[in-house]
């Protein structure tokens, strides 16, 4: 019995022990949730708050560009982007002022970019910084604690060719504009998305930007990242084939670049209007875009005399000289009023309306037909062509070619040409069209006005008989599971039937442009049955040279050379504008390097490189400037003033 109570009495003291032990760790967990539901209040409810998801955008790669022979020309790479984002108003500004002070960014500069994107959510990243450098990214990481709404992104971003390659064509990207973001092309773009701002780049945007994807995470009151919820992977724009060669490209690059001249090369595929070469220079590099641009280089861009960012191919509008010649031996031919035997007697110039046109030979012709006429770029010759027709049937032919409307080109911003007519100048401020104009107008001179793109297509209508085809830049998409899909060209502008015996005399005329006794004979190829004219522009008249005096700007002539090949079977066809170079003759050693390397390409032969003397061939005939005399006494003014300025032109 006793040991009975001795168990009992040990029990009681443990139950007693286990109570006392129970009821100090209920009080010390009482004790802990008072402290944490009570007096930490505040701060772990801030903490829960501030522990939340959030969305990042997941930027979708640009398609790829191509060649027509599947050569890479424009691809992406991978940059790192610097965002913040402001969700927490309390650390906004420390963050702000932290992110200028290591990154050494204005700090003006990043409120300035905060408040362009206002109206983005405020828990979407803000592109601060774009492509930062590895300096800027490291900085940043190693004050993380501090800049703890900043966030550092891999985005994909483009990388175009070194050396201004193709950058006209290509175009740039950009961050959308507030203008762009009420366009309907860009409905549900936000602030931020990178667009095509040029070329082909802004024309096919659709089609190459992809779809962006999203990747949502839960970060902490530090901004740190704790865990992924899901991630919706972004989807890569259609990649697309060109209808440029890059060996073509090339070729007119390496001509521009050994002449030093500036301008512009076009290379049509005389057979459907496939754009084989599209050059402008001087050009500017594409990548200073991508990554967007600073203000220093496009300041500089902006400013610059020589205005590096305009396509001269498409944009510029210059006087097309002796080149307008074909559009007006083509329109006298059409309308009848003469045969290819049509006679005309040079000998130096010519009366028209009471006023003397010099010829740009000196001597004189003497009698010429049409082909000689077109062989010689006999001015008499077009300025009794073009007193017979008017500038009515002038500008319809000229129009019909492809001269003073718009080509077509699928690249944004083409200038309209200027083809005058009656019906023009009477919404002029001075109504009045004057007999003497048209005269001018005959050898290319007065109101005309052509853009490179423009003449590119007369050759090529001349070329292939009378089929304005639209130049075009495409030719496939791919498509995932279909692989390279065809885009179907668009539909030719017009069809000029023309006769046999108007396609056979300026045929035959402008081959004798090249190989015989012509001004187009530097453009001669062996074999290549080269075909061409040459075109002088005045940029200033001889008086107005003078008035100018001294001055910055270029005053010299502007030279052309439009030019198919081969004659008999033409495949190719273009122009080349050479800025400022005096004579047209000078280009076409440019035209005779890319139609040889075509041609090489073609054979598959070695590809040739340019000459070190490209200017070996005789220089053809050369070019006399023209002093208009003064009226006779007491003769009527028949002509506008414009007429009477002094005449160059004929290669």
């Amino acid at each position: 019995m006793a040991v009975l109570a001795d168990d009992k009495s040990t029990l009681t003291f443990r139950m007693g022990v286990l109570q006392v032990v129970v009821a100090v760790l209920f009080a010390v967990l009482a004790l802990c949730f008072w402290y944490v539901q009570v007096l930490q209040h505040a701060k772990f409810e801030e903490m829960a708050a501030s522990n939340h998801s959030r969305t990042l955008p997941l930027r979708a790669p640009r398609g790829m560009l191509f060649d027509r022979d599947g050569r890479l020309l424009v691809e992406n790479r991978d940059a790192l982007n610097i965002s913040l984002v402001r969700e927490n108003r309390r650390t906004l500004e420390q963050n702000i002022k932290t992110l200028a002070e290591v990154t050494e960014v204005p700090e003006a500069y990043i409120r300035e970019v905060l408040e362009r994107n206002r109206r983005v959510p405020a828990y979407r990243p803000v592109v601060i910084i774009q492509d930062a450098s590895l300096a800027q990214v490291s900085a940043v990481l190693a004050r993380k604690r501090e800049l703890s709404e900043v966030v550092v992104e891999q985005v994909p971003t483009r990388r175009y060719p070194t050396d201004d390659f193709g950058a006209h064509l290509f175009g740039y990207v950009g961050e959308i504009t507030d203008a762009q973001l009420v366009r309907p092309e860009f409905t549900g773009l936000t602030p931020g998305a990178v667009v095509g701002q040029a070329g082909v780049e802004q024309t096919y945007n659709n089609l190459l930007m992809g779809k962006d994807g999203a990747r949502e995470v839960i970060v902490n009151s530090l901004g740190r990242e704790i865990s992924k919820r899901e991630e919706l992977p972004s989807t890569e724009g259609k990649r697309l084939q060109l209808t440029i060669d890059y060996d073509l490209q090339k070729a007119a690059m390496d001509g521009f670049a050994a002449t030093g001249y500036n301008g512009s090369a076009i290379m049509l595929d005389a057979k459907s209007g496939e754009i084989l070469s599209l050059v402008s220079r001087p050009a500017f590099d594409p990548n200073d875009f991508s990554g967007g641009i600073d203000r220093t280089t496009w300041q500089q861009l902006m400013t610059d005399k020589l205005r590096p960012l305009q396509n001269r191919a498409i944009q510029g509008r210059y006087s097309p000289g002796s080149t307008f010649k074909i559009a007006v031996a083509v329109g006298a031919l059409e309308e009848g009023i003469v045969t290819p035997a049509f006679r005309v007697f040079c000998p130096g110039g010519g009366t028209f309306y009471g006023r003397y046109y010099k010829c740009h030979l000196k001597g004189g012709h003497g009698s010429v037909d049409m082909r000689q006429a077109i062989e010689g770029s006999c001015n008499v010759y077009f300025y009794t062509l073009g007193n017979m027709l008017g500038v009515d049937r002038m500008h319809k032919w000229a129009t019909a070619l492809g001269l003073g409307v718009m080509s077509g080109i699928d690249l944004p911003h083409e200038t309209l040409g200027l083809m005058p007519s009656t019906a023009w100048k009477a919404t002029t401020r001075e109504p009045k069209w004057y007999p003497g104009e048209t005269i001018s107008v005959a050898i290319g001179q007065g109101q005309v006005s052509v853009t490179p793109i423009s003449l590119a297509v007369m050759a090529m209508t001349v070329a292939n008989g009378g089929t304005r085809f639209t130049p075009h830049l495409v030719r496939a998409a791919y498509e995932d599971g279909k692989g390279w899909q065809s885009i179907p060209p668009p539909p030719p502008q017009s069809l000029v039937k023309m006769k046999q015996s108007t396609i056979d005399a300026v045929h035959d005329g402008m081959w004798m442009v090249v190989n015989a006794a012509g001004t187009g004979r530097r453009g001669r190829l062996e074999g290549r049955d080269v075909a061409g004219k040459t075109g002088t522009a005045q940029v200033i008249s001889i008086e107005g040279k003078a008035r100018a005096g001294k001055t910055d700007k270029d005053l010299r002539d502007h030279g052309w050379f439009i030019f198919y090949a081969p004659a008999k079977d033409p495949q190719v066809a273009g122009m080349i504008f050479a800025e400022h170079a005096e004579h047209g003759y000078l280009g076409a050693p440019i035209a005779k390097h890319m139609i040889n390397t075509y041609f090489l390409k073609k054979e598959g032969k070695p590809l040739p490189t340019y000459p070190t003397n490209p200017f070996d061939a005789g220089p053809g005939t050369g070019t006399v400037v023209a002093q208009a005399p003064a009226p006779a006494p007491g003769a009527a003014p028949a002509a506008a003033p414009a007429a009477a300025r002094s005449t160059r032109t004929g290669g």
